[in-house]
């Protein structure tokens, strides 16, 4: 059975750091683009950074660039999202996803497949 399970959210004032995972079951993450994506209330989902299945190139959002960073554990079948100088507005529902081979852009979620059940990062003082 294919499954994403994040990990690693919570409350964080601003400023702080986060580090969310991605573990996946069932299949291998290092033959897959993994995705990060967001939502906050009322606002649509974000691609916040994504990274590649075939040369682990990575995509960033403007908003976070310079300040998350997406990266690989193959040994442990896990994919993270490092998050560093965290602002009120990063708070969402962040949700990890799983793409065998994406044809398009590769952060658009309609390239991913399997999805995780999202984690709530809150940023607040």
């Amino acid at each position: 059975q294919v499954q994403l399970v994040e990990s690693g959210g919570g409350l964080v004032q601003p400023g702080g750091s986060l580090r969310l995972s991605c573990a996946a079951s069932g299949f291998t993450l290092d033959s897959y683009a993994i995705g990060w994506f967001r939502q906050a209330p009322g606002k649509e989902r974000l691609g916040v950074s994504c990274i590649s299945d075939s040369d682990d190139s990575t995509y960033y959002a403007d908003s976070v660039k310079g300040r998350f960073t997406v990266s690989r554990d193959n040994a442990r079948n896990t994919v993270y999202l490092q998050m560093n100088s965290l602002k009120p507005e990063d708070t969402a529902v962040y949700s990890c996803a799983a793409a065998q081979k994406v044809q398009g852009r590769l952060c658009s979620s309609y390239e991913y497949v399997y999805w995780g059940q999202g984690t709530q990062v809150t940023v607040s003082s």
